[in-house]
């Protein structure tokens, strides 16, 4: 079929390149999808349409034809169910654009990513209500030999692994756990083994999202059951359920029927393997079609056409919400995550859905139980259509979920009593999700929230801890711990999970507290990038190598060391920081006629360290938004593109000067010092760059509008329930 000789035919985009850019997608510098906030339409006078066959399908027909969804997929297959039946199930675009392959809802095959975990929590569901599993009970009870730290008197629950409560530090996917190597194998217990987190936080106090969570409830599934993972859910989900295009194995039926997956500008990517091998957190492949057969089961109490996987108190207790940061903010259940806000209304607690990402794949499943309702959206290129579709399909068939919660009248603290909340804050996950939050002025009840995507915003209290914002009405809460620990959910960057904030810098004994470069400096102490410790020196005017350059930037970045071996030939195949620097190749942050010789114990210039970011966030931001800098000093001709760009964004220190002439000397050739390094990362964290390049495009001049009807003359037809392709 059209994905047989995948293995052998060139690809655009390379497997590593694919890995940074999804990586750094979630991470220092690319925008995050969930800062994305699209004003549904609302029907007229805000009445609900009725959800039928022929509503449903109308409805995806203008939505997947319309021009901001087209611009988010190349193939992409979704299904409605309500009350037992299908209602749609469509496929739109191309399973593969090369060879003009239209998405079939019933055999091409999307890698699910994280849905997958609804299923594995099923799965443990059904081991809990034959009393085997005790939710209640340590993990360990049922998985053995694993050695981590848990500093705290309260063990880790098979619940805490449902709910994302843990406590563990975070692990999540690694380039070389994302690869081509068919032939690897590398079993649940083996990666466990080498990956297993120390706890951090005390189990059940904070909400992270916990990919490694669901590795152990895959690993007590096939403990607990005596049956290999993959056996289990064959015979005790998907066999059931007639679910026969579903798997968490990637065999040869799955490489033909899997859809080609696609980067952010349509560039086909390598067809890669998982390890570990099954995964159970997000190695899932399935159709529509199967998970709409899942669906149908579980708001039916669990059975499907006589077959029952799950008893009716089972589905029941899955549906609800175990934790929340407030009332209008839920969190998860056991496999389902709280909806995405829409404006004024929070996240529903009547609706459950499970997200999932992975390289050139993003998917949606959301359930609105008493409405037996169930919508399943799966496409072959990561990114936010689905932070499209969900609010258009809510406001179009159920605007009641959408309408503004009623919060009762709150008197808003004064800005001393807000001063608590002041400070910064990390994601616990995404560690370079930082959001700064101040004081709103004199004003009670006011705070100002800052991020490098969407630069400052105004929060304005209506509830204890809980904030609605000035930018779309959506709601940010705080959450405050008996230990002075304070953590924080806001809707943009990462709805899946908290923000805790930092402690308290005490500074170094040679950073003066009114240095120009305090606050960078204090900034990263805060958040945990440099030992919080007074007595320590920070050596400010020390100059930086080129190793401890990439490395800092890319540790701070949230990224680990490349496993792959140096060149035994190259320069820094010995060096300390040689993973990072290896790293930093297969990013393509470094570059050179001579791949073999780094240098890494030679001092970076300025330009030099300006390159080595530029050449990451280039892909983002086109070179010629930023043409207009006119620089002073002296810099060479292949720094300059990038040295205009840093300007631009203001990712440099406060040694960069403009001159009288409008023109901007960064000292280009001088050797980068610690300050001046830690005064860019500082900004990596928290200057608004997307903000600043959104308002460069807008003033750019715009393109004539091209003929739509010639661009989209050889789209495919859809395929759908009453049509074969």
């Amino acid at each position: 079929m059209h994905l047989s000789n995948r293995r052998s035919r060139f690809r655009s985009t390379s497997l590593t390149g694919a890995f940074m850019a999804f990586v750094l997608s979630l991470s220092l510098w690319v925008p995050a999808v969930h800062a994305e906030t699209p004003s549904p339409q609302v029907n007229e006078k805000g009445q609900a349409k009725a959800l039928t066959s022929e509503s449903a399908e109308a409805f995806l027909n203008t939505f997947f034809d319309s021009a901001e969804a087209k611009a988010q997929y190349v193939g992409a297959s979704v299904v409605v169910v309500k009350d037992g039946k299908v209602l749609a199930e469509k496929g739109y675009g191309y399973a593969d654009q090369e060879s003009k392959t239209p998405v079939d809802p019933k055999s091409t095959a999307f890698r699910v990513a994280s849905v997958s975990k609804t299923f594995t929590a099923a799965a443990v569901m059904q081991l809990v209500e034959q009393g085997k599993v005790d939710l209640q009970a340590d993990f360990q009870t049922y998985v053995k030999g694993l050695e981590f730290d848990n500093p705290f008197d309260k063990p880790v629950t098979v619940e805490n692994l449902l709910t994302h409560t843990t406590g563990f530090e975070i692990r999540d996917p690694q380039q070389e756990d994302i690869h081509a190597d068919f032939d690897k194998t590398v079993s649940m217990e083996d990666y466990a083994q080498q990956h297993m987190p120390p706890v951090v936080r005390e189990p059940g106090s904070a909400y992270m999202y916990d990919n490694f969570s669901f590795l152990l409830l895959g690993m007590i599934v096939e403990n607990v059951s005596g049956e290999p993972f993959e056996t289990y859910m064959q015979q005790h989900i998907f066999k059931p359920l007639g679910m026969d295009n579903s798997s968490f194995v990637l065999n040869d039926k799955f490489k033909n029927q899997l859809a080609t997956a696609y980067d952010a500008v349509h560039n086909p990517l390598d067809l890669y393997t998982l390890s570990p091998s099954p995964m159970p957190q997000g190695g899932m492949l399935s159709t529509a079609e199967d998970i709409g057969n899942f669906m149908i089961a579980f708001l039916n109490d669990g059975v499907k056409d006589n077959e029952r996987i799950l008893k009716e108190s089972t589905v029941k207790s899955m549906e609800q919400y175990r934790s929340s940061i407030h009332p209008v903010l839920p969190d998860t259940t056991y496999g389902f995550e709280a909806a995405f806000q829409l404006p004024g209304a929070g996240s529903s607690p009547a609706i459950i859905t499970k997200a999932g990402d992975l390289i050139g794949f993003s998917s949606y499943l959301f359930l609105i139980p008493e409405q037996n309702t169930g919508v399943f959206l799966t496409y072959n290129q990561s990114g936010a259509l689905r932070n499209l579709f969900y609010p258009a399909f809510i406001q179009t068939f159920f605007p009641q979920y959408a309408e503004p919660v009623v919060i009762k009248d709150f008197t808003p603290q004064s800005t001393n009593e807000l001063q608590r909340f002041a400070g910064l804050y990390a994601d616990l996950r995404l560690s370079t999700i930082v959001s700064s939050l101040k004081n709103g002025g004199t004003e009670p009840g006011k705070l100002s929230i800052s991020d490098a995507f969407l630069g400052p915003r105004t929060l304005i209290q209506v509830d204890k801890n809980l904030f609605k914002d000035e930018l779309t009405g959506q709601f940010t809460a705080f959450k405050e711990q008996a230990d002075g620990t304070i953590y924080m959910k806001e809707p943009y960057l990462n709805p899946l999970g908290y923000e805790k904030k930092g402690q308290k810098p005490q500074g170094f004994r040679d950073v003066r507290p009114n240095s120009p470069y305090a606050e960078a400096i204090y900034g990263l102490q805060s958040l945990g990038h440099y030992n919080n410790d007074a007595t320590e020196a920070f050596q400010p005017k020390s100059a930086v190598t080129r190793a401890e350059f990439i490395e800092n930037v890319l540790k701070m970045s949230g990224l680990k060391p490349s496993q792959t071996t140096p060149p035994a030939d190259s320069d820094w195949a010995s060096h300390p920081a040689a993973g990072y620097i290896q790293l930093g190749y297969e990013a393509g942050m470094i570059t050179g006629a001579d791949s073999k010789q780094f240098k890494p114990n030679q001092v970076i210039t300025r330009q030099e360290a300006m390159v080595m970011i530029w050449r990451s966030l280039q892909v983002q931001y086109p070179s010629e938004l930023f043409q207009d800098v006119k620089l002073a000093g002296h810099a060479d001709e292949w720094a300059v593109p990038a040295i205009q760009m840093m300007v631009k964004l203001g990712i440099h220190g406060p040694e960069v000067k403009v001159l009288e002439d409008g023109s901007v000397d960064v000292l280009a050739r001088k050797p980068l010092i610690r300050q001046e390094e830690a005064a860019i990362m500082y900004q990596l964290f928290t200057q608004p760059t997307d903000k600043i390049v959104a308002e460069l495009m807008a003033q750019q001049p715009q393109p004539e509008a091209s003929n739509v009807d010639e661009v989209d003359e050889d789209q495919p037809s859809t395929a759908s329930t009453e049509e074969s392709p």
